[in-house]
């Protein structure tokens, strides 16, 4: 797409941040088969960030919130928006090797007018809800490089 149709939120002093999902952002949500928690991770690209912690479906537990600091990189070109993110293993559900995390990708994006679309590796309900435990569909193997 045209990244000059998109609300793109500027860079700024990266750190901690809520309310990442009321523009431009892409978040990641992991959590370990077979337990109701999870984490939720956002990530801007104006270099912000916010990681949240699940004890089941949307009910946060404030305590367990992770504790991290992301290396992101964004890049904006013709056609592409493009964020990489490298999270410290810490900030992960403990799993032993050989163990995989469930992971869902996704995305709010905000094109020039400020109309909002959702987009994930799976929509599994009518409406999205990038908490649903149904679309954590990437299995991420621990292995023992973390």
């Amino acid at each position: 797409g045209d990244p000059a149709r998109l609300r793109i939120p500027a860079a700024s002093e990266p750190g901690k941040a809520d309310g990442l999902w009321q523009h431009t952002c892409f978040e990641a949500f992991i959590a370990t088969p077979g337990e109701e928690a999870y984490r939720e991770f956002n990530f801007s690209p104006s270099g912000q960030w916010a990681g949240y912690a699940f004890s089941r479906y949307r009910e946060r537990n404030t305590v367990a919130d992770p504790s991290f600091t992301p290396r992101m990189q964004c890049r904006v070109d013709a056609g592409h928006l493009m964020l990489e993110v490298e999270l410290p293993a810490s900030a992960l559900p403990s799993v032993s090797t050989g163990v995989s995390l469930q992971v869902g990708l996704a995305a709010v994006i905000e094109d020039h007018t400020g109309e909002q679309s959702f987009w994930a590796l799976a929509h599994r309900a009518e409406k999205p809800d990038f908490h649903s435990a149904a679309g954590f569909v990437l299995q991420l193997e621990r292995d023992s490089t973390w």
